[in-house]
């Protein structure tokens, strides 16, 4: 699985932390970005459950 953070769309709401809190995080210039550089197959459902919550469609996933 491949992901991808737009950052001109993401605003910082969090979801994506919330849902996958070994993957994403949200910095102090308010945008979100990946904790890893590959995403371990325990920790996809929660990706594509952060992808789904974010509320302006920031994350891309790709398998």
């Amino acid at each position: 699985m491949n992901v991808d953070i737009d950052r001109e769309l993401c605003q910082g709401h969090g979801q994506c932390g919330e849902s996958a809190p070994k993957i994403f995080e949200v910095r102090d210039d308010g945008l979100a970005y990946l904790l890893v550089d590959a995403i371990p197959a325990d920790q996809e459902p929660n990706v594509r459950d952060a992808a789904s919550r974010c509320p302006v469609d920031a994350i891309r996933l790709t398998d």
